[in-house]
């Protein structure tokens, strides 16, 4: 049939009585709507009121002609209710434009729909309402309870026409990323996005849900599962997400397809989307934890669940009862693997966990009678300790006091609880289950780790030492720092003792920073830590004799809390007791320093009432450490008792030390708080006081960190660019990297401009962004932008670039990263360029540390390797930002070091020894290569240019002597002339000889030969890359990078890992347990380090005499050292010989008084020889 040209005569039909004239005009219309249209278009009216009359046969027909002219007027609203009035007629399974604009059109409006009927969920925690913080900021005039509104700033001057009345984080904001708490699931203010829910009448309701039905069971039919769960989550629909995951199962089951051993199923592997996608995407915290609890409950549906993903769930919930029972099930069951994962949660919640939670659950475990009664009568009450105390004897002291006071401390179980007697084999592990969440076995194998692989380039360190001058304070202070980073957890500290010239120049604060290094060297070092620092803790003042240095005093304290980071133990009431007896201010510095780290996110309420008291002494040498402490011990809380205080406080004081302690501490309180944070925000935002809006900043910061919320990144833009101080900006561009560090690649574009800003702070702020984000990364994009930045005219914001370089490259190698050669060799260059400013040496030297952290077996992650926040990293990070304002709080950087490691432990809790497989080439992850030590560093000769006249003026003369030997005919000279002149002649003919071979292409191979120098690395390495075979064996403890944990594997029969490796302590299944096994023995835990401390009050004060003095020690106090070195297993570690010089008092003040500026020390000069 030939086609229509003109709808007219169609069109008249519609106008006729008798309805088949009118069908066929619609059959008709509908065959060519494409093309007639636009003729159609002004009838539309007749064909709506066709399919408005109830009599009229083909209704459905009118509906779906309708609809099509709609669409090509692109009214795809009205297009969309015809379409859905047509019934049958409207075929989904038809492909065309039409169809799939309609489809989308119908799931956006069931979106926007099941949006409404579901409303936001509030973002409190369990049993805690959301903060209302009504006395923490004045009211209106008016008693209206909008903070925002009142607290405008009198100093920002866009305040009061730019900045919107209400936070950019309130739920009514427009947003343009997915946010489910708004009507139309989180696109409601995209332009063309999910509409407002329109007003359906039931019918069409009933059509849209038929539609949306068959549109699931095609996705189904097709094994589409996931576009469905995409569908349900934008909708708020936990019911659908439930009946997809049944659905996969069932059509599994349906279609018989056994599994592999190993394998997981379509349910299994669609609850782990749907836990990625709640973790990554969902950003509303209400939506997140709702889609957690479904998971939990449909993982506990199947009869082999992911124990580990209920983990996961179980850490975010905080729901430590569940936690406790998923233990109690796994241990009850008794078969190998059932405690192997039992085991392997465990480590995975301490990794995961805060100490509140992680005591809860070691509270609830269940608890035999018998054992309990023998910890009554014997020292050793752990079974698992009983097999290593004769290994470790008294080192092992304080380890056994505190696995006895953590089981001690929990309450016996109730009798409904232990209905029957529990079994030895159940108690046993228990107690093991019990040892784990305290920690002590994660710590004591990471220290093992980094102990046996220290791969420290010394060479660097001492080039460090050596190029910067130690009587300048920064410059000690960077020494210090970089010593301290590099050798983080290691416990080597031999740099102390062989400098200890060097480190008695030492003076003040920077006497606090070396012995708070200390800390940081032996982190994890739990047995011996207190030992260790014995002789730098602070003692009993004696009438006329000096206690020794309050500088170092202090800094024990802080380097006894960098010890036990995040692990309360027994050192957190050391600390506090010290604390409380201390009055001088410096050790109540380092000791609520101390006090924070060690007792992190515990919620202690007798800790912080002890720092709230000396707060409010109003000391600002004080306050600022006991402000960002008050915060640590209440991390993440939400504590609003302790918020209103705070902010009472830093409203009252006049000291900026002190507002600035306490605005990063009401920041770590509000910790991953999200939503909850908003009203704390918006006032600290809106204060006059720049250091309150750069604690607003710093809040927003951590109560979003990770999440990647839109909303919070346009308020940061927008307070980088508004807010009129220069702190508040920088931190503002900062926060970036906190809040998308779990998006790296996205950090590079958005602060591209940035980096380029007038502002150098807004540029040191980018470049810190990127450090922060990117770190370990080796991401290009990043390095891209930060290399200009190590030219800047500012010298901070080089220092800023050359630190987050650093940060960046940690870990990385040549053939990982080809630039890093190039960039390792910028950081040396910057510390040993004489015309450097001090600020850029200091990040130089810092950078060098960071980049060789743990002895190169360190990277920084701000998540841990299941993938959740790595609270402790993040804690650590951001009060390392600090130190713009306080160089001692630098070390927190440290708390952020992830060792990169695969430890396998088996049933028994050892390391066995054994080999794993990495299906790469050896070089592709190695360690990066030593640098060379120059014996003399002379400079290097070069070659002489020849100028064209002189070489002509040679070739003359050679030529004349030529011929006047021959002319001479003299036999005797001709062997003698050569010698003479040989070197000479030597030159010249090979000179000669190259420019005959090729003289116009002399230049281009002095080029070439040059550029081959240049290359050769590269190259080098890329040809013994080639020549190495593919896959090689790994002992176990070894260092495992984590883009290599995709090719590790097991191919060992006897050990059998109980999940895929994330990296860290993995416990493996000994398949052939009665055959015996070799055990990794720890070496780090046996080797004592002997303490300087002497023995007797009279030894002491003899002692401290003779350091002051500058003495050499007395004959008693190097009698008794020799007794210890002959009892027993000697070290002398650098602790104990840097005691003597750290603990000095400075007495001459004048002589020890510091440079004011470092750039003088480049113009003085060494009182010998002249300038």
């Amino acid at each position: 049939m030939v086609g229509l040209t003109t709808a007219a005569g169609l069109v008249g039909f519609l106008s006729e009585p008798d309805p088949e004239l009118k069908v066929y005009a619609l059959k008709r219309l509908d065959e060519e709507i494409d093309l007639l249209w636009t003729e159609v278009a002004g009838s539309v009216g007749q064909i709506e009121a066709l399919y408005e009359d109830d009599t009229f046969p083909e209704r459905e027909l009118a509906a779906l002609v309708a609809a099509k002219v709609y669409y090509n007027l692109q009214e795809y609203d009205e297009s969309m209710l015809f379409a859905l009035g047509a019934g049958k007629l409207f075929n989904l399974d038809h492909v065309s434009e039409f169809e799939e604009t309609i489809i989308s059109k119908c799931v956006d409006t069931y979106i926007a729909l099941s949006a409404m009927h579901n409303p936001a969920t509030p973002a409190s925690t369990a049993n805690q309402p959301p903060p209302q913080l009504t006395t923490a900021f004045p009211s209106t005039t008016n008693g209206a309870s909008s903070t925002s509104a009142s607290l405008t700033s009198p100093t920002t001057p866009f305040s009061q026409s730019t900045l919107p009345s209400r936070s950019l984080l309130s739920r009514q904001a427009v947003s343009s990323t997915f946010d489910p708490s708004l009507p139309g699931g989180g696109n409601a203010g995209i332009a063309g996005a999910h509409p407002a829910p329109l007003a359906l009448d039931r019918r069409i309701q009933k059509q849209l849900q038929a539609v949306i039905e068959q549109l699931f069971e095609r996705c189904f039919e097709e094994g589409r599962y996931r576009q469905v769960i995409g569908i349900a989550v934008e909708a708020r629909n936990l019911d659908i997400l439930r009946r997809v995951i049944r659905r996969a199962n069932e059509d599994e089951t349906k279609r018989g397809k056994k599994l592999e051993e190993g394998a997981v199923g379509q349910g299994e592997e669609l609850l782990e989307y749907l836990l990625e996608i709640c973790m990554g995407v969902v950003q509303e915290r209400g939506l997140r934890q709702e889609i957690l609890k479904l998971i939990l409950d449909l993982l506990n549906e199947i009869p082999s669940p992911d124990y580990f993903s209920i983990a996961k769930c179980i850490v975010y919930l905080g729901q430590h009862s569940m936690a406790t029972d998923i233990l109690r099930q796994l241990v009850e069951k008794g078969d190998p693997r059932s405690l192997a994962i039992a085991y392997q949660i465990s480590f995975d919640l301490y990794d995961n966990s805060t100490q509140e939670f992680l005591k809860k659950v070691r509270e609830e475990l269940p608890k035999s009678e018998e054992p309990s009664k023998a910890s009554d009568s014997e020292d050793h009450s752990d079974p698992m300790e009983d097999q290593n105390a004769e290994r470790s004897e008294e080192t092992d002291q304080l380890l056994n006091e505190l696995n006895k006071s953590s089981r001690e401390s929990a309450p016996a179980p109730g009798k409904s609880d232990d209905k029957e007697p529990m079994s030895q084999e159940s108690a046993k592990a228990f107690d093991a289950i019990r040892q784990i969440l305290i920690g002590t076995n994660t710590i004591e194998l990471n220290l093992e780790f980094l102990y046996r692989n220290n791969h420290t380039d010394m060479n660097i360190l001492n080039k460090i030492k050596d190029s910067l001058e130690a009587r300048n304070s920064i410059f000690h202070t960077a020494v210090t720092l970089s010593n301290a980073f590099m050798h983080a957890g290691t416990t080597n500290d031999k740099f102390f003792r062989d400098n200890l010239d060097w480190l008695g120049k030492a003076v003040n604060w920077s006497k606090f920073t070396a012995t708070a290094a200390l800390g940081v060297i032996h982190r994890g070092n739990l047995g011996q830590g207190q030992k260790l620092l014995e002789p730098y803790l602070p003692k009993e003042q004696v009438a006329g004799v000096n206690a020794g240095s309050a500088y170092s005093q202090g800094g024990s304290l802080y380097a006894l809390g960098l010890i036990y980071a995040n692990h309360e133990a027994l050192a957190l009431d050391i600390i506090r007791e010290h604390f409380k007896k201390a009055t001088e201010e410096v050790v109540q510095h380092g000791g609520a320093l101390g006090l924070g780290v060690a007792g992190m996110a515990t919620g202690d309420e007798g800790i912080y009432n002890d720092l709230k008291g000396v707060l409010y002494t109003d000391s600002a040498l004080n306050g600022e450490a006991v402000g960002l402490a008050m915060g640590l011990v209440m991390l993440g809380t939400g504590n609003i008792k302790a918020l209103e205080d705070m902010i009472q406080y830093a409203h009252d004081t006049q000291h900026e030390k002190i507002v600035r302690g306490l605005a990063v501490g009401m920041a770590l309180i509000m910790y991953g708080r999200q939503e909850a944070a908003d009203e704390l925000i918006n006032g600290l935002l809106y204060d006059p006081d720049p250091t309150l809006r750069y604690g607003g900043i710093m809040t927003l910061a951590l109560a979003y960190c990770g999440t990647g919320s839109n909303k919070a990144v346009r308020k940061l833009l927008h307070v980088a660019v508004s807010d009129v101080s220069d702190d508040v900006r920088r931190v503002a561009v900062m926060s970036l990297g906190f809040i998308l560090f779990r998006k790296p690649s996205s950090v590079p574009r958005m602060v591209e401009l940035l980096s380029e800003s007038y502002n150098p702070h807004v540029r040191y702020g980018a470049a810190m962004a990127l450090g922060i984000s990117c770190a370990g990364t080796g991401l290009d994009e990043a390095i891209d932008l930060l290399e200009p930045m190590i030219k800047d005219p500012t010298d901070f914001v080089r220092q800023g670039a050359l630190i987050s370089l650093s940060m960046i490259m940690v870990q990385q190698n040549e053939a990982m990263n080809p630039k890093v050669g190039t960039i390792r060799k910028t950081l040396q260059k910057a510390i040993g360029d004489r015309h450097e400013d001090a600020m850029t040496k200091f990040g130089s030297a810092i950078a060098l540390g960071i980049i060789d952290a743990g002895g190169r077996n360190c990277t920084i992650s701000l998540q841990t390797q299941t993938g959740n926040l790595n609270m402790a990293g993040i804690v650590g990070m951001a009060v390392f930002t600090q130190y713009w304002y306080w160089f001692p709080l630098t070390h927190f950087l440290s708390l952020s070091f992830t060792p990169t490691s695969i430890i396998a432990v088996d049933q028994d809790l050892e390391a066995p020894s054994f080999k794993f497989h990495s299906a790469t080439r050896p070089s592709l992850f190695d360690y990066p290569p030593e640098q060379e030590a120059k014996a003399d560093e002379a400079p290097e000769k070069v070659k002489t240019a020849v100028l064209s006249t002189t070489a002509q003026a040679k070739r003359r003369a050679q030529k004349k002597e030529k011929q006047q030997r021959r002319e001479s005919m003299d036999i005797d000279q001709t062997p003698t002339t050569p010698k003479v002149s040989g070197p000479g002649d030597k030159m010249e003919t090979d000179e000669v000889a190259v420019k005959e071979e090729d003289k116009k292409g002399s230049e281009k191979e002095d080029g070439k030969e040059g550029e081959k120098e240049s290359v050769t690395p590269v190259d080098g390495l890329k040809k013994r890359m080639e020549k190495e075979k593919v896959g090689y064996e790994l002992e176990n403890m070894s260092r495992v990078l984590p883009a290599q944990l995709k090719f590790i594997s097991f191919p060992d029969g006897r050990y059998e890992p109980v999940k895929k490796p994330t990296g860290g302590v993995i416990m493996v299944i000994d398949n052939n347990s009665s055959e015996p096994k070799t055990l990794i023995e720890l070496k780090a835990k046996r080797t004592v380090k002997v303490a300087a401390a002497p023995e007797t009050l009279e030894d002491r004060i003899n002692a401290a005499y003779d350091a002051g003095q500058g003495r050499p020690e007395s004959e008693r106090t190097r009698y008794l050292r020799e007794q210890a070195a002959g009892a027993g297993s000697f070290t002398s570690g650098g602790a104990a010989e840097a005691a003597g010089v750290l603990t000095a008092v400075d007495e001459d003040e004048e002589g020890a008084e510091e440079a004011e500026l470092p750039r003088e020390f480049d113009y003085l000069s060494d009182e010998e020889g002249g300038e």
